[in-house]
């Protein structure tokens, strides 16, 4: 970003902090000149990573997600610790979740919803996976840890079995390599 398109923050009321965000009200001067107050959700960033098989199938997870109501379909990803690197992150995650650990290189990153939240999630894209165990957290329920053809990938996001942000930009970004 350049300088000019970043706000002035003038002062952030705590409101809420949670085991992962923090949530306050912020006193902003916007680049257009507007002072105004926003509600802001902090968030420390987060990893997500596309496995890819050397025939060019990919590896996503049912995960259960009692926010959407249900299980979605995603790829393996995770929230950043204190003071972790991305990338470190990233392989963390491919091997609790997926089992797997391979060769990571970026594939850039998206703001969430940025309206409301800082969340920036990196995106990587593995290959020259193998198998190591999983190590789920004991808050995640994967149900399933499945390859994909890339026609599947495709038909499942044109018929909305894939609805995860984060999971449809890093398949973007590997359908455009």
């Amino acid at each position: 970003m350049r300088p000019s398109d970043t706000a002035v923050v003038h002062a952030r009321r705590h409101t809420h902090q949670g085991r992962v965000i923090d949530v306050g009200v912020e006193d902003v001067t916007l680049p257009s000149g507007v002072r105004t107050t926003l509600d802001v959700i902090k968030h420390p960033g987060a990893s997500c990573v596309l496995p890819i098989s050397a025939d060019g199938d990919v590896v996503l997870l049912r995960q259960f997600r009692h926010c959407a109501g249900g299980s979605l379909w995603e790829a393996p990803a995770g929230t950043l610790n204190p003071g972790e690197d991305p990338l470190t992150c990233a392989h963390r995650e491919l091997a609790e979740e997926a089992g797997l650990k391979g060769t990571l290189s970026p594939a850039g990153y998206v703001f969430t919803a940025p309206g409301f939240c800082d969340e920036k999630i990196y995106l990587w894209l593995a290959r020259d996976c193998e198998a190591v165990p999983t190590q789920h957290d004991v808050d995640e329920v994967i149900t399933e840890v499945r390859r994909f053809t890339g026609a599947e990938v495709r038909e499942m996001i044109r018929d909305g079995s894939i609805a995860d942000a984060k999971t449809l930009s890093v398949l973007a970004r590997w359908l455009m390599t």
